[in-house]
């Protein structure tokens, strides 16, 4: 017994030192990140881990049903697609033509109504969120200045950082991207209770504006300055401008830093379901139009789904650019293989939403499961004649 409570007691004193540690070293973050993700036999965020932090709600309003195709997943579906789906763990996808569902299907365990992490597809959705604002005069447009919204980017190389620069990811910032390592910015941005503090001690670096690098923390910056210049929460902005009138049936969730600070983590983790992420597809598929309302001006909509940098021609503001077999897609992409690609040539849309996806090891490099997804939703349509 005397040996047990020594084993105890010796067990708490390197947990309470190792918390002092943290709290010493400005890395308490982790105590957060072990108790979220890692406990959990996860080494990167995982597709449920929404529900381990705070959120914010973004409210619907009248739901408005996609219309189901007479021809309804009565296509086969082939092995080799269901094989994907097994080897990387797909949750849901779905293949839209023409504003209606010809396949819809989920897997393991989940269903039309679960909701799943966004991750980065959620800065299509900031990227929009500019959009509006421009249109509604709460910002001037994209070659705004940061600086005008926060003082500590208005001196040096940082005071020539736009609005732009922000959603085409080329501010110029000392952000580092990387999703596994646990003392990197993008973990500490992720688990961290005081974001705006973590995004307010980016420095720039570079001359903004001039290349493309990818970059969470520009999304973060980009949406501190929505909340900032609508005087709402970014949820909020979601909710009235986009989820509502575009009839997303089911309400979302958007993580927050805490719930004591209460920002949304804009680069990321709006929890929703396959068919409400394809509403941005077609909103943007039919140029800023929505049963007749304008939502988002054509031009700006235009000028988002084409490159900005002749040397990064895969990316826009705040969308991913893909040429495939003679078509110009665009598609809002995630961490672990979240995409709602679009074709506008053929007006398709599809939906792929699961647990795992190919590394990338270089921002703009494409993993091979996009093209055959592709080609696996294009095989389904040929079915029917298509």
């Amino acid at each position: 017994m005397k040996k047990l409570k020594q084993f105890i007691l010796a067990v708490l004193l390197v947990i309470t030192a190792l918390v002092v540690t943290a709290y010493a070293t400005n890395t308490d973050y982790l105590l957060k990140a072990v108790r979220t993700i890692y406990l959990k036999g996860y080494s990167t965020a995982f597709l449920d881990d929404y529900k381990a932090f705070d959120n914010r709600l973004v409210e619907t309003g009248v739901g408005q049903p996609w219309p189901k195709h007479k021809w309804y997943n009565k296509a086969e579906v082939p092995s080799s697609l269901l094989e994907m789906h097994q080897d990387y763990g797909t949750v849901a996808y779905v293949v839209i033509k023409n504003d209606s569902v010809y396949a819809e299907h989920y897997y393991g365990g989940y269903s039309a109504a679960s909701n799943t992490n966004s991750f980065s597809m959620a800065k299509s959705m900031i990227s929009g969120l500019l959009g509006r604002a421009i249109m509604d005069g709460d910002v001037e447009s994209l070659s705004q200045p940061v600086g005008d919204f926060f003082p500590e980017f208005a001196e040096g190389l940082a005071k020539e950082t736009t609005l732009g620069d922000l959603s085409s990811m080329s501010s110029g910032t000392n952000w580092d991207e990387h999703y596994y390592s646990p003392l990197s910015i993008t973990t500490r941005a992720y688990f961290d209770d005081h974001l705006r503090e973590v995004i307010l001690g980016l420095k720039v670096v570079e001359s903004p504006g001039r290349k493309f690098k990818y970059a969470s923390g520009d999304t973060q910056l980009l949406g501190m300055v929505l909340e900032k210049a609508t005087g709402r929460s970014l949820a909020e902005n979601l909710s009235v401008h986009f989820w509502q009138p575009m009839g997303a049936e089911h309400a979302a969730f958007w993580q927050l830093d805490s719930e004591a600070s209460g920002l949304e983590k804009a680069y990321c983790c709006v929890a929703s379901n396959a068919l409400d992420f394809a509403r941005f597809g077609k909103l943007y598929k039919d140029h800023g139009l929505w049963q007749g309302q304008r939502l988002l001006d054509s031009a700006f909509i235009a000028k988002s789904i084409q490159p900005r940098f002749t040397d990064s021609p895969y990316y826009g503001y705040g969308w991913w650019l893909y040429e495939w077999e003679g078509r110009s897609m665009f598609m809002m992409r995630g961490h672990l293989g979240q995409y709602v690609i679009v074709s506008p040539k053929d007006n398709v849309i599809i939906v792929r939403l699961g647990h795992e996806a190919p590394k990338n090891e270089l921002p703009g490099q494409f993993t091979p499961d996009i093209s055959a997804y592709l080609k696996e939703g294009f095989a389904l349509l040929a079915q029917y004649g298509l």
